[in-house]
């Protein structure tokens, strides 16, 4: 029987950012450090990972139903050699059929696309995560009309995967605008603003089941929510919420926080 995995919501990081050169040069060694020491805390090795990325958007919860998935690599003006990164992780379309079951039996319509790729939200987390690329992942889009209730109702449907042996990870950021990370000259209030938003959203995470859900629901009334995530820019946060949702009556705790290009970056488990 396998023991029931937590549900996971990491940050992913800038494209290819662990494996390059950045500047300032360590930059992301906070982060990467805090992947690869998350195989370590699970109670065993999963028999799959489902991760939901913050870079596949459908009209319907969509499965990447595929055997042998290729990479996407959809991230722009990084060095030569990040294009030739593989990471050959099989498919599990077995997984994925199951993954539209639950979203269907809860009422969620779905999809699938055997022949999409993993994208960078995917693929670059993993190679830090889980190196040997010998776990099958199947990928779970988000729904491109970024309402909170539904990706949170999408995570309770998948919840019984935990128990099946299922690594669910929501793959985004806790915080995502790119003027202010890159000119944060004209944005001086962003790193005090974003933390006020940063401790507002681990309180939430970390409340009770009927908290939790009801504050994620409505997290764009947070303080400075809109300025940590734009308008168009939410998709790095609703992995969240699978990923909150999919923790049922669970306890929710903050496992990761740091500040990253003059922000705060936060990490979550839920069990």
């Amino acid at each position: 029987m396998p023991k029931r995995m937590p549900s996971l919501f990491i940050p992913h990081g800038g494209g290819p950012c662990f494996f390059m050169d950045w500047n300032p040069p360590h930059e992301w060694d906070s982060m990467a450090e805090y992947l690869k020491g998350i195989a370590a805390t699970l109670p065993e090795k999963p028999r799959a990972i489902l991760l939901i990325s913050a870079h596949w958007l459908e009209d319907a919860f969509t499965t990447g139903g595929g055997t042998a998935p290729e990479l996407i690599y959809d991230y722009y003006g990084f060095p030569p050699h990040t294009y030739e990164l593989t990471y050959p992780a099989k498919g599990d379309p077995a997984l994925a059929t199951r993954v539209r079951d639950l979203l269907s039996g809860a009422g969620l319509p779905t999809a699938d696309n055997p022949a999409r790729g993993y994208d960078h939200g995917v693929f670059i987390p993993l190679k830090v995560m889980f190196p040997d690329a010998d776990i099958p992942v199947v990928q779970l889009s988000l729904r491109s009309d970024m309402a909170p209730a539904a990706h949170i109702a999408a995570g309770e449907a998948l919840a019984p995967l935990r128990d099946e042996g299922v690594l669910i990870i929501g793959s985004g950021m806790s915080f995502h605008n790119l003027p202010a990370m890159f000119k944060r000259g004209d944005f001086p209030n962003i790193g005090k603003h974003a933390e006020a938003f940063d401790n507002w959203l681990t309180q939430a995470v970390t409340q009770s089941q009927a908290v939790r859900t009801k504050a994620l629901s409505h997290w764009a009334d947070a303080p400075y929510a809109r300025e940590s995530h734009p308008p168009r820019g939410e998709e790095h946060l609703m992995p969240l919420m699978v990923a909150a949702g999919a923790g049922g009556a669970d306890a929710g705790e903050r496992t990761f926080n740091d500040w990253v290009m003059g922000a705060p970056v936060s990490g979550y488990q839920v069990g």
